[in-house]
Parts: C-alpha cells; structure tokens; sequence
C-alpha cells in the first residue's frame, strides 16, 4: 500500500478511536482529553500490537512513524500557542501573593522528590549515555508539572471559577504554568549540552528571546490588534501573518536549543488579550487542530509507550513509587503552602487534588524527554502510568473533599438565585420552605410560555384574597453545556462571559412576565454542564426543589416526544416533574385534568389546584374516566379532597365521571374546549414509562390544547401544604383513604 494511504488510513482510525473513547470517559466524568490519550495507548503495543500484532504491524508499520511525527508535532506546536493564548492576566488577579507561594512551594517539593527519587532510578533505569543531571532535571519537571488547561476545564466544568478556590487554584496553575516551562527549558538545554555550564548560553539566549517577545514583539502585536479592531474580523491575511508568526517563533526557540514548543507558547502568551480577537483567533485555530492533528500526538506517543516493558513485579513498584511520589509532592507541597497562607483544611486540601492534574502537559513533556533520550522507554511508559491516574482521579477526589452543596456557598460573588431569603415570619409550620418550582430553560427567546406556567403555579394572581401567604420561589435554570475539554469556550473567562449573557437574556424574559409584580418571586440560576439532566437533577436536590417543571423539545434522534434530556428527567429526577407541552394558549383559564386512580394524576389533580387557588377566574374540569357508574370509591376520595378547599375554590370545580371504550380518544376530544390539560405518567392516558426509560406519547402528540405531563415522585401533598394551612397532619391523605 502506498505509504501516504496508509497514513490516511492510519488518521482515520486515530480520529474515529479517540472521539469514541473520549465520549466514553466524559460519560464516566473524566475529561475527554484522559480518553484520547488512552485512545493513543490503545493503539500501540500495549494493546493492539499485543492482541492482533500482524495486524499492528500492517496497520502501524514503522516507515509510517516520520509523517505521524510530523503532523503531532505541528499539532503540538499550535495547541501550545492555544495555551500561551489563553494564559490570561486575569488569572493573575486573585491572592496573587498567596497563589505565588503556593504554586512555588508546590513545584519546589516535589522537584526536590523527584530530584532524590532520580539517586534510586538513575542506576536502574538510565545508562551512561545521559547524565545524571540532565536526568534529574528531567524527573523533577515531570513531577512538578500541573496541567493548566484540565485544570482551567475542570475548574469550569465543576462552577468553581466565581469560587475563593477556583480562582486561587487558577492563580497558581498559572503561575506554575510559566515556572514549570522555565525549569523544562533548563532541563532541555542541560540535556542537550550535556552539563549545566554548556547550557548557560542557551538559557541566555533564551532569556534574550523572551525579553525581545514581550518587548518589541508585543508592540508589534498590538499593532496587529489595532488593526482587527479597524476592520472588525479577523481576515485570511492577518491570520496568515500570525500563522507564520506562530511557526517563525517555534523555529527561533529550536535554533536557539530548547524546543519548538516554547516559541508557540510564547507567541500565544504574548498575544495582546483583546477578548473578541482572543475569541475569533482560538475558534478558528483549535477545531483542526483539537479533532485532527493533537490525536495524532497522541496516537504517537501511544505508540511509544510500551505497559508490556513492565514485566517483572519489581519494575510495577517502581512504577507505584513514582505514582506515590508524584501525587504526595504536589499534595504536601500545595496543602502545606497553603494552610500556612490561612487557607482552610477543605480547600486547601482541594487545592492539593486540583494541583495534582497533570494531563496532557505531562505527556509533551514526556514525549520531549523520550525524543531527546534523556528517560527510556521504560521509564517513560511509567510516567505516562503517573500522568494518567493522577488526571483521572482529580475529578472524584475533588468531588470527594468538596462538594456541590460546599461549591454552592464559596462564590465569592452569590449569583442572583444560588440563596433566596425568605421572611421567615410569613412561614408556616406546615411549610418550612419556600414551595421551589425549578425550570429548566434551554432557549430564553422562546420560552416564555414555560415560565409564566411556572409563576402561576407558585404565586396568586394580583387580586385574590388569601388569608394566609404562601413564599414560593422560581428558578428558571439555564445550563450553558460544552461538548469539548480544550475549547476556548470552555476557559473560565469564556465561560463567564457566556454565563453574565445568559443571565442578562433570562432577565430580560424575567422583565416580560405578568403580572409585574411576580416577578420578584423568580430568581435565575445558571450554570456550566457537561451532562443536563444530572446537573439539572443535583441543583434540584440542592436547591430543595418541590417541582422540576420542564419543556418539551423534541429530540434529535428520537420521535418520542418524552424521549432524550426530557426522558432522562422523568426517569431520574429525585423530585416530582411535570413536562410543559406549549401549543400557544397563553390563557389559563380553563383547566382539564383527566384522573385515573394513579400517584402521577395525582400530582396532575393538586398541580391544577394550586393553579385554581392562585387564580380566581380559573375553572377545573376533573374528567374521571370509569368501566361504569357503579364505582364510588374515587368520587370518595375526590370528595374528601375537595372539602379541604375553601368554597371559592370548589365551586369552580366540576366532576365528569364517564364510561368511554377508549380513554384517550376521550381527553383529546375533551381537550378541545380548555386552555390546558394535566395529566399523569400512566398508561390509561398513552403516555407510560416502556423499557428503557421510554415513554409512549399519544396524548402528547393529539393533545388540542397546552398540555402538562406529571410525574410523581414525593408525596404529593407537600405541593399544596402552604396552600391549605386549615389542613392538620391528622386529616387523611389520598394513599391514606386509598388504603
């Protein structure tokens, strides 16, 4: 075969393999990026060549190995200019002097292990080709190092960038971020001369370099943003210019003798950070080469690293001392640092795991020490061991010593929403919280409808006359959702800003909301989601949710209308859900609810009798659909129900009780006539939960009006125990009566 074909061929199954395995450690909520990487592993001698090695080799012959490393290595040199893009000062901003001693301390130690761990490894794992210093500086780096881009996403993907921890943690990655690449520079320059005193020149010159970058080359560059700001848009030329710019500089810091890399970094960390040029130069830079050219690297590196070197029980020790080493470096170091700073044991115990994440930076590090023969195979296959598992395990043990319910009281800033005060006055025994309605907003220019339902179903109408007041609190919850780890849009910066526009257009539907004075009772909440329905279901459980109410959208690879996020939803919640299926009816007017003897018509009944009780011209059809008249039992229970109503509300009720072959046909005919139809998750009305979490839905589909879908999972009447204080906790329930 041709070799350029092969390496077609060979590009097409990196790319295919690592967006499958990536989409498979982000369902475990790991980054996509630890996926990929695995996904480079996977092809290589660990597993492929060690399954189906003929294969391996047809598929992965070595001839093929230059054009693979020509194409990781511009891949590498264009994703560090994302990276020195997006080190912005802002990071610099928060306990700078705190952060500085955290992260110099944080590298300090476990430089210092690695340093001493290279006495015990040198002789055992080394030759006589590398000196021993090159070969310490080496281990020490690969120690110190902390992944600022995982760990800018986690920190976002988490909602901890408005956090006294995410923005210390932000701090002193970046910090460690340029102290770790100028210790990796000396490492270079000492590797390739062979001692220190024949890198001095090198590092000199470097620092020239440096010094005319942030000099003269920044003047330069910010000329070219004066430029964008003229014109608007980043156009072919300008962005040809920087091209070369990128590729001039890397050249510079290779003739110079430390390493491609760096002069991309630099560009990119030189770059003046106007947020639109910013913006538009890393959307058009990082699509080709996130998807195309860094799995490639990856796939390079995999086929480097060889886990079957590791065969004899001596060599997995040493693999586990310098996992040990690694992870109690940066954890002691960091936690020390910051204890003394006057951090708290919680966060500063997170900051210890935060610190921890090594990533992708680790593994072009690795790939730089392998490439420059200063660490073997061997050695290197135990650091890529290292780089995974301490990335791997940030999540949970972040999750594990700071959780959500923590996250949700450390914003420096509290958004509008995370804490509603209540009058405490107001609040009855009954009713120990605010009744919280949570609806998810996907589209704030096009859902209205769902959120006035919702502040309808919380709060009287302006003009009825209660005796009693009921506090209740609705949340629309906007979750701005990214798909990818490394995308700029990802960054906390970004992330805020897309946040602060998120909120202002919820405002603004807030603003549109009659009467205006419920508006006070609706605070938004919104926030960063790499999975909607379980974030959706864990901001319910820690906002005390009484009520997910939520809109229909139909699904892209499904015909079910209660299928995909909504499905997840009515499958998963830990509270009651109503799905709201707007066909336009603004009115609320006239209510159906069909009424089956079943828990989730249950919800359906005391969700229009909240809605009968906050507004005085609302009327309420009860359409309860019986094999014959004979039956009495529910009539009972609706009856007991209604004589805990004041008389204002049950005369504005009206019981239907009809023999029909065919239910639903019945409440679609009967839909005809009324502004909204309620009803439960049950197979008498076409819409049941099927295998698989999948609901039928009939009733959705023909429904003639607006219709709202129940599903119950709390008792039902918490929904109407602020709304009925007369009640006592003595008086029958409908399970109560029912059994």
């Amino acid at each position: 075969m041709h070799i350029v074909i092969l390496v077609l061929v060979e590009v097409l199954i990196v790319i295919g393999l690592s967006r499958l395995v990536g989409l498979g450690f982000r369902s475990i909520k790991q980054p996509l990026v630890i996926g990929e990487i695995v996904a480079g592993i996977m092809l290589g001698p660990s597993l492929f060549g060690l399954v189906a090695p003929h294969v391996a080799v047809t598929l992965f012959p070595p001839e093929t190995f230059p054009f693979l490393n020509v194409l990781s290595q511009v891949g590498l040199i264009f994703f560090m200019f994302l990276i020195g893009l997006e080190l912005n000062p802002k990071y610099l901003g928060g306990q700078l002097e705190v952060a500085v001693l955290t992260s110099h301390v944080s590298i300090l130690v476990p430089f210092s292990l690695g340093t001493l761990l290279a006495v015990v490894l040198y002789p055992l794992v080394s030759n006589a080709s590398v000196s021993f210093t090159a070969f310490a500086l080496f281990l020490g780096a690969a120690m110190s190092i902390t992944a600022f881009p995982v760990l800018a996403r986690i920190i976002t993907e988490n909602n901890l960038q408005g956090t006294r921890l995410g923005t210390l943690a932000l701090t002193c990655a970046a910090v460690d971020d340029v102290t770790a690449w100028c210790l990796l520079a000396v490492a270079i320059a000492v590797a390739r001369t062979g001692n220190f005193a024949g890198a001095i020149p090198t590092i000199i010159a470097s620092i020239v370099y440096i010094g005319l970058m942030l000099t003269v080359g920044r003047w330069f560059l910010q000329r070219l943003a004066k430029h964008y700001l003229r014109a608007g848009r980043l156009s072919q030329l300008l962005l040809a210019g920087i091209y070369m710019g990128v590729v001039a500089s890397a050249l510079i810091t290779e003739l110079i003798g430390i390493h491609l890399i760096f002069g991309a970094f630099l560009l990119g960390a030189a770059m003046p950070k106007n947020e639109d040029l910013v913006r538009e130069l890393a959307v058009k830079t990082e699509d080709f080469v996130l998807i195309f050219l860094l799995p490639i690297f990856f796939a390079y590196s995999g086929l480097k690293t060889q886990i079957g070197l590791l065969n004899r029980p001596e060599l997995w020790l040493l693999c586990a001392l310098i996992l040990g080493v690694a992870i109690a470096g940066k954890y002691v170091g960091t936690y020390v640092a910051a204890r003394v700073s006057g951090i708290s044991k919680r966060e500063a115990s997170a900051l210890g795991w935060l610190m921890n994440t090594r990533g992708l930076t680790e593994l072009i590090v690795l790939n730089i020490g392998l490439e420059l023969g200063v660490i073997s195979p061997l050695i290197f296959t135990m650091l890529v061991i290292m780089a995974l598992v301490t990335t791997f395990m940030t999540s949970p043990l972040l999750e594990w010593t700071y959780p959500k319910k923590l996250i949700r009281l450390d914003v420096v800033e509290p958004e509008l929403g995370a804490e509603t005060v209540i009058d405490t006055s107001v609040v009855s025994e009954t009713s120990p919280h605010p009744f919280r309605i949570l609806v998810p907003v996907a589209n704030p220019s096009t859902q209205k409808g769902l959120v006035q339902l919702a502040v309808a179903l919380a709060q009287p109408a302006v003009g009825v006359a209660l005796n009693y007041r009921s506090p209740a609190v609705v949340n629309p919850l906007s979750l701005i959702e990214f798909q990818e780890d490394y995308a700029f849009e990802s960054t906390p910066v970004e992330a805020d800003r897309l946040i602060a526009q998120r909120r202002h257009q919820l405002q603004q539907l807030i603003n549109t909301l009659e009467p205006p004075e419920t508006r006070s009772c609706v605070h938004p909440i919104v926030r960063i989601s790499s999975n909607v329905a379980r974030e959706t279901a864990q901001i319910a459980i820690l906002e005390q949710a009484d009520l997910i109410l939520v809109g229909w959208h139909r699904p892209a690879f499904s015909s079910n209308r209660l299928g995909g996020r909504v499905g997840q939803m009515l499958t998963t919640a830990p509270v009651d859900v109503a799905v709201f299926i707007d066909k336009g009816k603004e009115r609320l007017e006239s209510l159906l609810v069909p009424y089956s003897a079943n828990t989730h018509d249950d919800l359906a009944l005391i969700l229009a009798l909240r809605l009968l009780i906050n507004r005085e011209t609302c009327m309420l059809q009860i359409l309860q659909l019986v094999a014959n008249h004979t039956s009495e039992e529910l009539s009972y229970e609706l009856h007991t129900m209604m004589e805990q109503l004041p008389t204002s509300v049950r005369d504005r009720i009206e019981i239907k009780i009809i023999e029909a072959p065919e239910p639903i046909q019945a409440v679609i005919q009967a839909s005809e006539g009324v502004d909204l139809t309620i009803a439960g998750t049950s197979r008498a009305w076409g819409i049941e939960r099927q295998t698989l979490g999948r609901y039928t839905d009939q009733l959705a589909m023909q429904c003639r009006s607006s219709l709202l879908i129940t599903r119950r999972y709390s008792q039902v009447t918490a929904h109407l125990a602020s709304m009925l204080p007369e009640v006592s906790s003595q008086e029958p329930t409908i399970e109560e009566l029912r059994t």
